[in-house]
């Protein structure tokens, strides 16, 4: 069984035992799971309640700008400040779970989360979609981020680190997979509102698993990291902040990490900044219903769980530059068929496009962490805090340009071929990353 512990317990030796003479019974052997699995299924969970409101903001875009008469690049720029502060806000929260431990860290970052989209339900005035929606859900979400699943990821497992990246960062899609057509169905019968609520009420709920099982570190419970040794739970750290904007400065230094903080953001503008956002209402403007748009970014979910955990398990056995190049090149091709894919009715081609784009959606986490963890060691939770930063960033222009663009051309045309071009910057960006010395050429990333 994977990811078990085994204990054996043999019975106390007695003179009149009523085996002697006799074969006596074999000590009973007790399979356990270890911790560090039940852990990383809370945090699983935790990322799926955090991730409900990604799957609202594309959803929103047409009914804000019917109801309340903003544009669309007013509503993109209250999303992209979420993206941005999504991202900004992932690095000291890798720092907070050192000074203050997991539990505490997430606990707020989910309340936060349910008050923005609580207050939602509320506002009258655009600036009040960029505080709410912006700002409180934007740091919510951002100390949830792959960050979060780094710091449980490297304190929890030194074996399988690589398939559990992959599983943790599919967490998000499905968030996406549960919460997409549910909210796309409240949306298209009750109006916005009570999709917000939706949200809210998810984040809450996921509360009670985080107080009551997730543990800061193995030695909390007196255990070594899963396949690893016992290592004593190191003293809080002070200064989180500090330490985060030192790591900055020292990482920015390298030429792997600009490289990686560039073809990460790319990531983000071609995945969260342009499809999250922009495909339900590019879809909807060739007369797409939006729960059927909703529906496809479902499905997209379903592969990107495949195509993510997979990912990990190859990131485990084969070179993350080479795996991030071929991610990229494949995502980039895709994007460039997708304008004459876009019809009023779903065809065989555009279900092909889903499949192929889900799988690759965010395969590109578990090789990118990787990375980092080879070139930054201890402080690579961090470092990857911040190239995650550079994602939403990348994300965050890309959802504010895409409704502009959409404003201005009158369709998402433009977007999408820009969007090619610079998946294939992406891929010899991620050629061109060093490998550390004394790493063999076939190393195999654990």
């Amino acid at each position: 069984m994977v990811g078990s512990v085994t204990q054996t317990t043999e019975p106390a030796a007695r003179d009149d035992s009523p085996w002697t003479g006799h074969e006596a019974p074999r000590p009973r052997r007790v399979r356990r799971i270890h911790r560090a699995w039940i852990v990383a299924a809370v945090a699983f969970v935790t990322i799926i309640g955090g991730a409900a409101f990604n799957a609202l903001p594309g959803l929103l875009i047409d009914p804000l700008h019917e109801d309340f008469g903003w544009s669309r690049g007013e509503i993109g720029l209250a999303v992209s400040i979420d993206m941005a502060l999504y991202g900004l806000t992932a690095p000291f929260a890798a720092a907070l779970m050192d000074r203050f431990g997991i539990r505490r860290v997430v606990v707020v970052a989910l309340s936060s989360v349910a008050a923005g989209a609580l207050a939602s339900v509320w506002m009258t005035a655009a600036w009040q979609l960029m505080i709410y929606w912006g700002l409180l859900v934007g740091l919510g979400t951002g100390a949830m981020a792959m960050s979060f699943s780094a710091t449980v990821t490297n304190r929890w497992f030194v074996a399988r680190r690589g398939l559990v990246t992959g599983i943790l960062t599919a967490a998000g899609a499905s968030g996406q997979l549960v919460f997409l057509p549910l909210c796309a169905w409240i949306v298209d019968r009750h109006g916005w509102q009570p999709a917000s609520v939706t949200v809210a009420l998810a984040a809450l709920a996921v509360v009670p698993f985080v107080m009551l099982l997730m543990r800061d570190h193995p030695a909390d419970v007196g255990l070594a990291p899963y396949g690893g040794e016992y290592v004593a739970k190191p003293a809080p750290a002070s200064g989180a902040a500090r330490r985060t904007v030192r790591v900055l400065f020292d990482s920015a230094r390298t030429g792997p990490f600009w490289l990686l903080a560039g073809s990460f953001a790319i990531c983000g503008a071609s995945t969260n900044g342009l499809i999250r956002t922009h495909f339900v209402p590019s879809a909807h403007d060739h007369h797409m219903p939006i729960t059927a748009a909703a529906s496809l970014l479902a499905v997209i979910g379903i592969f990107d769980i495949i195509g993510t955990v997979f990912s990990g398990w190859l990131t485990d056995r084969y070179d993350a530059r080479r795996l991030l190049a071929v991610y990229y090149s494949l995502r980039g091709i895709s994007l460039l068929f997708l304008p004459v894919l876009m019809q009023a009715t779903v065809e065989p081609p555009m279900v092909f496009f889903i499949v192929f784009y889900g799988l690759d959606w965010v395969a590109t986490v578990p090789p990118t962490l990787a990375l980092c963890r080879e070139q930054y060691g201890e402080d690579s939770a961090i470092v990857f805090g911040w190239v995650l930063a550079s994602h939403q960033v990348g994300a965050a222009l890309v959802a504010f340009l895409g409704g502009v663009a959409r404003d201005h051309f009158g369709s998402y045309d433009v977007v999408w071929y820009a969007a090619g071009a610079l998946c294939a910057m992406a891929a010899l960006m991620a050629l061109m990353i060093r490998r550390v010395k004394g790493l063999p050429a076939d190393a195999v990333m654990r």
